[in-house]
């Protein structure tokens, strides 16, 4: 009777692995624009409260990867992740930088679709390492390929100022969020697998 038992349960598994290759299922997309409309809803309100010297969390940024992280999409969806937030991103009150989001967006989420499938193999054997280590390090750089693509189209598209001062100007502030937004991912990560397992 245990047999059959461990060997139902291991077909589930199995049945629910391979339709998770196929792509993203119903209760991720749930999650995914749960974690959007609350990276939102949090740079409205709490993110300006949370600045330091010009650096605050960019929840936008930080939901999408978590989102990212937490339902393993593959590249492209990521992708798609990533202009759905450059999309919601062009309401005013979310953005004074009408379109450049949506590219900094775009690849900031495919660097993170990126970075989840290349440290699949090694967070599948490390609990540590998939609950903590790998969201900072996601996170972490998704924010700077992010942040840094914003701020070098900023200074290509403002014609009187140098791209690469632009770019000097974001430098720390970037790091600072990117900083930010992976303690936010080491914090987060643990609660919501845990969460989504119950």
């Amino acid at each position: 009777m245990r047999i059959m038992t461990q060997n139902v349960a291991a077909q589930k598994r199995t049945v629910a692995t391979s339709a998770k290759k196929e792509g993203l299922s119903v209760q991720d997309l749930i999650l995914v624009a749960v974690l959007i409309a609350a990276g939102a809803v949090l740079k409205l309100t709490v993110s300006s409260f949370l600045s330091f010297a010009g650096m605050k969390p960019n929840f936008m940024i930080a939901m999408y990867c978590l989102a990212i992280i937490l339902t393993r999409p593959k590249v492209y969806q990521s992708v798609a992740i990533g202009l759905l937030v450059g999309l919601v991103s062009q309401l005013p009150m979310l953005n004074a930088t009408p379109l450049v989001n949506i590219a900094s967006e775009m690849l900031g989420a495919l660097a993170c679709g990126l970075l989840v499938t290349a440290l699949a193999k090694v967070a599948a054997d490390n609990r540590g390492f998939q609950d903590i280590v790998a969201p900072v390090i996601i996170t972490f750089l998704s924010t700077i390929v992010s942040g840094y693509t914003f701020a070098m189209i900023v200074g290509v598209a403002v014609a009187h100022l140098e791209p690469l001062a632009v770019f000097g100007v974001y430098a720390v502030m970037v790091l600072g969020t990117a900083t930010m937004n992976a303690v936010l991912a080491a914090i987060l990560t643990p609660v919501l697998r845990a969460v989504l397992k119950r």
